[in-house]
């Protein structure tokens, strides 16, 4: 446990990539994998990343989960995270569909296991002026991702309007967040209490 402590209060995953749509900066799956491989080498320690298609209702998701191993004991410690298949996304095939979704629940189960916040810094520039330009287009972007939020249709058929989204997620969670990042916080909240 104490080099896994060494690895999360170590490890420097910069937001290397940057949304064109939002103007935003963020930090992929591969980024985490790229800044933590050294320091798994120094600590001894071997990580793995598995996927595994589930379904729920009539959609999939894909959990991933990251496990970091001690080369020398033998001890393991996971994470798991999920990402659900959008049903379609112009421009892609299913199997791409497919990619985004574990790229996603990879990410985020690498974030859980490694201590990695993945919300955006509110006091940037970049920020507030995606922030600004949404506000101007009366639409509302998520705290958490950087998407916009959309209505969802509940599973009694009844629509949750984006804001009524933004008033449930400010005063559940603390900020506003589209509907897949209040699933993940309502999960994180779960697994700390």
């Amino acid at each position: 446990m104490k080099r896994v402590s060494a690895v999360q209060a170590e490890l420097k995953a910069p937001k290397g990539q940057t949304n064109k749509f939002g103007g935003y900066r963020y930090r992929s799956c591969e980024d985490i994998l790229e800044a933590v491989k050294p320091l798994l080498k120094k600590y001894g320690l071997v990580l793995t990343i598995s996927d595994e298609m589930i379904q729920l209702d009539a959609r999939y998701y894909i959990r991933a989960t990251a496990a970091l191993r001690d080369t020398e004991s033998e001890a393991e410690m996971t994470n798991s995270a999920y990402a659900r298949e959008a049903e379609s996304k112009k421009g892609m095939d299913e199997s791409q569909i497919t990619g985004t979704a574990s790229s996603y629940a990879r990410k985020y189960a690498l974030n859980g296991l490694f201590c990695i916040d993945d919300t955006r810094d509110a006091d940037t520039n970049s920020y507030t002026e995606v922030q600004q330009k949404a506000q101007a287009q009366h639409e509302i972007l998520c705290e958490r991702c950087g998407s916009f939020l959309y209505p969802v249709t509940k599973r009694n058929g009844e629509t949750w309007e984006v804001e009524d989204m933004e008033k449930y997620s400010k005063r559940h969670f603390g900020a506003c967040l589209c509907a897949d990042c209040m699933k993940t916080a309502q999960k994180e909240q779960n697994n700390a209490g």
